[in-house]
């Protein structure tokens, strides 16, 4: 048995190999394609994404009757992506090994393995609406609730906010999905769809945290200088400009609710 912990994907490669007899191959890259392809085109034409197609324009109307201000930055719905098998396994790496609070022991709800997760990756097939101001996150997200119940489907809240300068709201939304099995049968799964919701400002420092964001989750390894005190870094100077344009943004909502009283 492997009973040291992975320091990187690759040794986590080999982790799954010898400890769990998983061969990551390219079958498993083309399996993961079907799956993640029909999670994806479930979705699609599900009476919820329907519903939010339809609703979509009325949704900006209502926010702007109440705020004279339009709600979304884009007049269109976003494409719904697939997360790429890459990050998908990193994504399986961090639950099974980074975060893992038990090693080496299984994680709480048990190692997440090829046969179980398509059904414990949350963000497999995931979008993105950008609003143009803070309170629009809240408004859109009780609009998706109330879609949700309407569809009967379950779907759970998180407001994120990292120390990194990361902020965005996700509403995952279960549902289930009918895949293929390798022996070309079909199944029926669980899943979760994740709706992520930023506003304008978040939607561009997002973009420069991302790339040193994912870095920092790849390896167990860490800085003995943390970002924080090192002022010179990339990482200094994008995380704390996200902190200072979340607090702009609580200011700019300030000014604009003393006009509406005026």
């Amino acid at each position: 048995m492997y009973k040291t912990k992975p320091k990187d994907i690759e040794k986590y490669i080999e982790w799954l190999k010898v400890n769990h007899s998983v061969n990551i191959s390219k079958k498993n890259r083309n399996y993961y394609e079907s799956v993640s392809n029909k999670i994806c085109s479930d979705f699609k034409t599900s009476s919820f994404w329907s519903s939010l197609i339809e609703q979509f324009n009325h949704i900006n109307q209502e926010y702007y009757l109440a705020t004279g201000f339009n709600l979304f930055v884009y007049d269109y719905i976003p494409k719904i992506d697939i997360k790429s098998f890459d990050s998908f396994l990193l994504k399986t790496y961090r639950k099974n090994v980074i975060n893992n609070m038990n090693w080496p022991s299984e994680p709480e709800g048990g190692w997440i393995l090829p046969s179980n997760w398509y059904s414990n990756v949350n963000d497999i097939v995931r979008t993105c609406f950008v609003v143009k101001y803070l309170d629009g996150v809240q408004f859109f997200i009780e609009k998706l609730q109330s879609l949700c119940k309407v569809c009967n489907l379950p779907c759970i809240v998180d407001y994120e906010a990292k120390e990194e300068g990361y902020y965005a709201a996700h509403t995952y939304i279960k549902t289930y999905s009918n895949i293929p099995k390798e022996d070309w049968d079909t199944k029926e799964i669980e899943v979760l769809v994740e709706l992520q919701i930023t506003t304008q400002l978040q939607e561009v420092i997002r973009k420069l945290i991302h790339k040193y964001y994912e870095d920092r989750r790849k390896n167990l390894t860490k800085d003995e200088l943390k970002w924080q005190w090192d002022y010179k870094s990339d990482e200094f100077a994008t995380n704390y400009l996200g902190h200072i344009l979340h607090y702009v943004e609580g200011m700019i909502m300030a000014v604009r609710d003393r006009q509406e009283e005026m």
